[in-house]
């Protein structure tokens, strides 16, 4: 599935994040200008990437923080609550469980599992973790709407087909393999690797002596 937006969709928890800084400093009005140089990024950009959420902004004064903060939520999809159960306690799981964030974009991990003794009845940042064995009796009746896989890559794809014999229809793949998922099951799989690969590729472009920008 390719989202013609992502480019505008990936830079959203930024100006988000930017936004929320500016709201606790009691800030009411923002302009594009303030965004980009944040951003480090053209005005251009930050200009159409506002237009996208179909905020109108005011001439002389810019957008309201707060309006401008719903309507990216609703952007993205972020305005409402959406739960999620977490398969994987590790140092990337537990990594994911201590993401503050997430409160902020109305995600949350409701339940997680791990199937190591060790972890299994302690919490992790306040989340319990639950055996593994288990997750079908747990998820059975009410299933939540993601699945955030983080396992090693060799027992991924029997924890999504678990997923999705529950009814999850959307999965959050961290583990380094392509899923194989029935028609109607979007899986958005994240390669902690592949960002490390374009920041090397970055660094033998300035090195060679390229001029790149900072976001490029």
């Amino acid at each position: 599935m390719k989202i013609q937006s992502a480019p505008t969709i990936r830079r959203m928890p930024t100006y988000l994040h930017q936004l929320f800084r500016l709201r606790m400093a009691g800030r009411e009005w923002v302009s594009c200008a303030e965004l980009a140089e944040y951003m480090n990024i053209p005005h251009i950009v930050v200009r159409k990437d506002i237009a996208m959420t179909g905020l109108p902004g005011n001439k002389r004064h810019g957008f309201r923080v707060q309006d401008l903060i719903d309507a990216i939520l609703r952007f993205v999809g972020w305005d409402k609550m959406t739960p999620a159960t977490l398969i994987g306690a590790g140092s990337l799981g537990a990594a994911l469980l201590g993401f503050t964030d997430f409160q902020a974009y109305n995600f949350r991990i409701e339940s997680v599992f791990d199937a190591s003794d060790e972890k299994i009845g302690h919490e992790i940042h306040g989340h319990e973790i639950y055996d593994i064995a288990d997750i079908r009796k747990r998820l059975k009746t009410a299933p939540p709407k993601v699945g955030i896989i983080c396992v090693p890559a060799v027992g991924a794809q029997l924890i999504a087909d678990i997923l999705v014999s529950l009814g999850v229809k959307y999965i959050w793949n961290f583990a380094n393999v392509c899923l194989k998922v029935p028609e109607g099951v979007i899986v958005q799989r994240e390669v902690i690797a592949g960002g490390l690969a374009v920041l090397f590729a970055k660094i033998s472009k300035a090195e060679s002596g390229e001029t790149i920008t900072a976001e490029e």
